[in-house]
């Protein structure tokens, strides 16, 4: 006995169009035999399942179906007289009844399922690591840097055939680029795989370029590096990248930046940090200290009283803000030096100093 179309599908007996429409694609692509190849009961199934689909799509047909109308693929079940009206004659004569399987033609030919033109495309971007010194990348600067990249073959204008010919249309898809492959009433089209869907084919490469219409070559460019760029900015220097295809825009380089220590500046963005020695005089008693900065030398007051690892702000010594939004700020962290050796003065005076201090610094550990 021949299975219930709407069990084959999986809807209910009331189901709307919309809903048996998407029980089966979601079929459809689940048991195609591009997607089961050599799986008879795939194909099989999917036989069962498009009948259904034909007959419960269809208003006049699903009401007959309804009112007990059964329909047979040709002969009938078991190769006997169809028991009832014959609409359709199996997987090969089946009439798809205006639904659009392009997304399921999609599927299975990888965006294939109508012709698409291979038109201008972009080419691919490249990246170059670009090591700069503190300074250079403070201040900023200009570098020149060899890139190896490929740009369109002048010898053949970029079509890839030898000067005095032309490329010609592919006689296997007649310049199309896709191939039709028939099971059926599907009609599937792929990539033609003798000009790779160009639609074209070089029967004389040219020289130079061997028919690939780019040429690799080393550019020696010169690339201004802002101020203030820091590990990992990125300058994009536009067209400086491979060649397109079929007459598309060349990609873009992009200049990565890595940034090499300073001896004893350190970057937090435009901020920068330095590491000042003092004593313990200069930090109980207070001192005006000479300090570098990115632009030179200012006089840095240390307040008495100021405690080891202390920071102090110098505004707008730090280095550039990229895009021309000002500076950063500068912050010296105080950091205390103590003798390694001490002369018996110094040895005096301390001893001096630690018996006249009232103050129980330890207290708080009591």
């Amino acid at each position: 006995m021949a299975q219930d179309y709407y069990e084959l599908l999986g809807v209910a007996k009331d189901a709307s169009p919309e809903e048996i429409k998407k029980a089966y694609r979601k079929l459809a692509r689940q048991h195609h035999p591009d997607a089961n190849p050599d799986n008879k009961a795939a194909e099989e199934k999917f036989k069962e399942i498009s009948q259904a689909y034909e007959v419960l799509s269809d208003t006049k047909k699903r009401s007959d179906y309804d009112n007990g109308v059964r329909f047979f693929g040709a002969g009938g079940p078991g190769g006997g007289p169809g028991a009832g009206q014959d609409y359709g004659a199996g997987f090969g004569g089946f009439n798809a009844g205006g639904f659009d399987f392009g997304d399921i033609f999609d599927m299975f030919s990888g965006g294939g399922g109508r012709p698409r033109g291979r038109g201008p495309e972009r080419g691919r971007d490249i990246q170059y690591n670009l090591r700069l010194n503190f300074d250079d990348a403070v201040n900023g600067t200009a570098v020149r840097i060899d890139v190896a990249h490929e740009v369109d073959c002048k010898t053949c204008n970029a079509t890839g055939a030898k000067p005095g010919t032309s490329p010609k249309a592919c006689p296997a898809c007649g310049g199309r680029g896709v191939v039709s492959n028939t099971q059926g009433f599907f009609s599937i089209q792929q990539p033609c795989h003798n000009c790779a869907g160009t639609g074209q084919i070089i029967e004389e490469p040219c020289p130079d370029c061997g028919g690939r219409a780019r040429v690799n070559v080393t550019e020696n460019l010169t690339v201004k590096i802002p101020a203030g760029v820091e590990n990992g900015s990125t300058i994009r220097v536009k067209g400086k990248g491979e060649a397109g295809l079929r007459g598309g825009p060349a990609g873009d380089l992009y200049v990565v930046t890595q940034v090499a220590p300073h001896k004893y500046f350190r970057r937090d963005h435009a901020d920068v940090w330095l590491d000042l020695p003092v004593t313990y005089p200069e930090l109980a008693l207070g001192a005006k200290i000479s300090v570098p900065t990115l632009t030179g030398h200012v006089t840095l007051k240390v307040p008495a009283g100021s405690q080891a690892d202390q920071v102090l702000r110098v505004g707008g010594k730090g280095a550039p803000r990229l895009r021309g939004l000002g500076r950063g700020d500068m912050f010296v962290k105080l950091t205390v030096v103590v003798p390694a050796k001490l002369s018996a003065e110094e040895k005096e005076l301390l001893t001096k100093l630690t018996k006249a201090s009232p103050e129980d610094i330890r207290k708080g550990l009591k």
